[in-house]
């Protein structure tokens, strides 16, 4: 079983996010999950290719960002508070992380907390990315 997988029908496992509870209540996932903006990796992918202005926020660990990337600015989950003055408002944001689920973490509290409105989440992570946009990448 990998980091991330659900465990049983009421909680999720959101693996190796630093300073955020290890198990999040499933309905609570899902209802962060559910309501906020996604952009697939193959729209990403188009978007960057006619160089849409877009920021690119990845909120995976640092070790986890130097398996595979896609640039932008790395601001791990544990780090937002500190660092959420790096992530611009003036245009779209794709949050990343590996299968979305960190992202959708992040968006919430970006949005919730500190009124972001701008914000996408990359459905499926770096490893949809990886799988569906360049199968060289590197996965873990």
């Amino acid at each position: 079983m990998y980091k991330g997988a659900l465990v049983s029908k009421s909680f999720f496992n959101f693996g190796h996010a630093r300073n955020l509870p290890r198990f999040v209540p499933l309905k609570l996932y899902l209802l962060y999950y559910t309501y906020m903006d996604e952009i697939t990796a193959k729209e990403l992918r188009d978007r960057l290719a006619h160089n849409s202005k877009i920021q690119l926020v990845d909120v995976r660990e640092p070790e986890e960002f130097e398996i595979c990337n896609l640039g932008g600015e790395l601001i791990p989950m544990g780090e937002l508070p500190k660092q959420a003055g790096r992530i611009r408002r003036d245009i779209p944001v794709v949050v990343i992380c590996h299968h979305g689920f960190r992202s959708a973490q992040a968006i919430n509290y970006l949005s919730q907390r500190l009124g972001y409105d701008n914000l996408l989440n990359l459905k499926g992570g770096i490893h949809a990315w990886a799988t569906q946009v360049d199968p060289d990448m590197a996965t873990y």
